[in-house]
């Protein structure tokens, strides 16, 4: 990389975590954003194709555990190697975004504009999510603020974080005509009742959990909001560049909490806009939004590989090269894997994360 070069944007795409609610096929060796759960590459190919026509490759920067970097490197053979950064542990968003900028900070300043994303979505209507980002890049620019991108609910959804915007124009002008929105409150994973009160009132938006600043204005935020994990990343700093610095950012990410840019920076923050988004997004949380945003067949079936289904509706049946026969069912959910079967009723997903949860208390490890 040439470090004379100083980058105006970047795209920070977060690909840490396992998606433990897509257990079986998503483990700790390859989870979900590295797997072809919907549309034509993996979740990962298909976020950094989505990006392309606004970033070169050498913007787009993937950060992740250290072993899934070879998946990394396979998939995403467009991506520089060197823009892969690799965390030890898995912190959150906060320290995510920091690690990057840490690591960037000989060809990034004050004014470079970051976009960090979720590695693992799916967005439709693109050219409308790239209006967005772009007109998120304005108003980080020119308000000195950080952005959400906001997206209109369809449904009462207990899975998804909401924002709640204020009505007033304020300062906003002519960003308020198109669709700018100081945030009010923040609420994560209501249930089903206080989600629906939060589309009854008019003024609640999915939150995409997509946020765009200015570098200056993150580390601004961070210091102001989370000081600890802020002394820690200028401490590893010291150490960029040098063979010590492995070392020292396993060090301090030992000593720092997990944090949310959520929780950490935003609910705290007064410099927080909403963008009211139209494209159609979802964050591909449970086997029952896969289902939800899958071609069914003339029973309401999502059929995949080896499958005979006899009397069989409502349900969702992937194999993996072994023959699955079904009688006489509906509203199941049948999941299987190299090393594993998950048999679910249609509804009840979320809860696959209590399995993985009760094999890591038996250490049961061989099927994580």
């Amino acid at each position: 990389m040439n470090i004379a070069i100083r980058m105006k944007k970047i795209a920070i795409i977060m690909a840490g975590g396992m998606g433990e609610r897509f257990w079986p096929r998503s483990t700790e060796k390859k989870p979900k954003q590295f797997l072809h759960m919907i549309g034509e590459g993996t979740m990962i190919q298909n976020t950094v194709m989505r990006l392309m026509p606004l970033f070169k490759p050498e913007e787009i920067f993937i950060v992740a555990l250290e072993n899934v970097a070879e998946i990394i490197y396979d998939q995403l053979p467009a991506i520089p190697r060197e823009n892969v950064i690799l965390e030890p542990f898995l912190k959150n968003t906060a320290p995510c975004i920091a690690l990057t900028c840490t690591q960037l900070s000989n060809v990034i300043d004050d004014d470079t504009v970051i976009h960090a994303l979720p590695a693992d979505h799916v967005i439709h209507n693109v050219r409308e999510f790239h209006q967005s980002l772009e007109l998120a890049a304005t108003v980080a620019t020119s308000k000195d603020g950080i952005v959400i991108i906001g997206v209109m609910p369809t449904r009462p959804e207990p899975q998804y974080g909401y924002v709640q915007i204020k009505s007033r124009e304020g300062d906003l002008g002519e960003l308020y005509d198109k669709g700018v929105r100081y945030s009010r409150t923040y609420a994560e994973k209501p249930d089903v009742e206080t989600a629906l009160r939060f589309i009854n009132s008019g003024d609640f938006l999915w939150n995409s959990g997509i946020f765009t600043m200015k570098a200056g204005i993150f580390w601004n935020s961070l210091e102001k909001h989370l000081p600890e994990h802020y002394r820690l990343f200028k401490v590893m700093q010291k150490d960029f560049g040098k063979d010590s610095f492995d070392l020292a950012k396993k060090d301090m990410y030992m000593q720092m909490q997990s944090e949310s840019i959520d929780y950490g920076i935003l609910e705290k923050a007064n410099n927080v806009y909403v963008i009211e988004s139209s494209f159609t997004w979802s964050d591909l949380g449970t086997w029952d939004e896969l289902y939800r945003l899958s071609m069914k067949d003339a029973r309401n079936n999502i059929i995949e590989g080896d499958v005979i289904p006899i009397k069989t509706s409502n349900c969702l049946i992937i194999s993996n090269g072994r023959l699955i026969g079904t009688v006489g069912i509906e509203d199941l959910v049948i999941i299987d894997s190299e090393k594993a079967l998950l048999v679910c009723k249609k509804g009840k997903t979320d809860a696959v994360t209590e399995v993985v949860d009760f094999m890591k208390r038996k250490n049961i490890n061989k099927f994580l």
